[in-house]
């Protein structure tokens, strides 16, 4: 799409109450970077993939490399990028450990961004 094709207003006229409002309510840099951080993290299909499977159930590394078809090591790296966002968590099980997703946000963003592609 070339930059004419997209709407724009026909005089350049400023809103300071919407100005005075968005000025106010913008997070700080760093905030703002941490988020763009965060849907980087979601902008791996690979990762999507894992979340999905954790969707549904705690599952631990061999059934999450099972049912993608992945390997365990592919896994590992994958959930390490994950956990570092704080999007999955562990608990140790015997020797085996549970991955599951760390809280109702994660899984929020997931069923939400599922309904928006599903419309």
């Amino acid at each position: 799409m070339a930059i004419h094709d997209v709407e724009s207003c026909d005089v350049y006229k400023l809103h300071p109450d919407r100005l005075q409002k968005i000025e106010k309510d913008m997070p700080d840099e760093d905030t703002l970077y941490d988020l763009a951080e965060l849907f980087k993290t979601f902008g791996d299909s690979t990762r999507i993939r894992i979340l999905f499977v954790l969707f549904e159930s705690e599952t631990c590394v061999c059934d999450i490399a099972e049912a993608l078809n992945m390997t365990q090591s592919a896994v590992s790296h994958q959930l390490k990028i994950l956990k570092n966002a704080k999007l999955v968590g562990n608990r140790r099980e015997g020797k085996t450990v549970f991955y599951f997703l760390s809280d109702d946000h994660v899984r929020t963003i997931i069923g939400q961004g599922l309904n928006h592609v599903k419309e």
